[in-house]
């Protein structure tokens, strides 16, 4: 298995992909909302290719912290996909891990999702709302909003209300 960056030819092999592994269209839509804003980072966008076929896909996007009135540029993770049959082999855990260093080294201190209270934690991810961390954009239960910290100490000195990319806005 190879972990690296979308190209363009994959577009359509990801699309597939996220109808497989999630049976609706939010998720393409978003990833074509995304796609589209330049202010996306591409290296962002990382496929798990194994003999030549996308079996997995992650997506990081820009997000802001309202800390008071000061914006911090945060990371927020999703979506993450994997085909069904390929579950279960780490493929997920490779995509997170390269996703969040790639996302520290671009600098970026925290990472954000909404996700599984029993899958993330084991990347790092903790209850946002417990270190400070706020969501008014959309109504989630605690369990499963999530921050990882990128950045020795961001967990400690920040706090504040986070907000998604605007392409997540309007979607189930």
């Amino acid at each position: 298995m190879r972990i690296r960056t979308e190209s363009k030819d994959d577009i359509d092999s990801v699309h597939q992909l996220l109808l497989r592994a999630f049976g609706g269209e939010d998720e393409k839509i978003l990833m074509e909302r995304l796609r589209i804003d330049p202010a996306i980072n591409p290296e962002l966008s990382i496929v798990a290719e194994d003999n030549g076929i996308v079996i997995g896909h992650i997506m990081f996007s820009p997000a802001t912290l309202n800390d008071g009135g000061t914006l911090y540029q945060v990371a927020a993770l999703g979506p993450l996909a994997v085909l069904p049959e390929c579950q279960r082999r780490g493929v997920g855990e490779q995509l997170i891990e390269e996703g969040k260093k790639r996302c520290g080294a671009h600098g970026y201190p925290l990472v954000f999702l909404f996700g599984h209270k029993d899958y993330y934690p084991r990347f790092g991810f903790v209850q946002a709302r417990a270190h400070g961390f706020e969501i008014r954009q959309f109504t989630v239960p605690d369990e499963v909003f999530m921050v990882a910290e990128l950045h020795r100490g961001s967990l400690e000195s920040m706090q504040g209300e986070f907000r998604f990319h605007s392409a997540f806005e309007g979607l189930g």
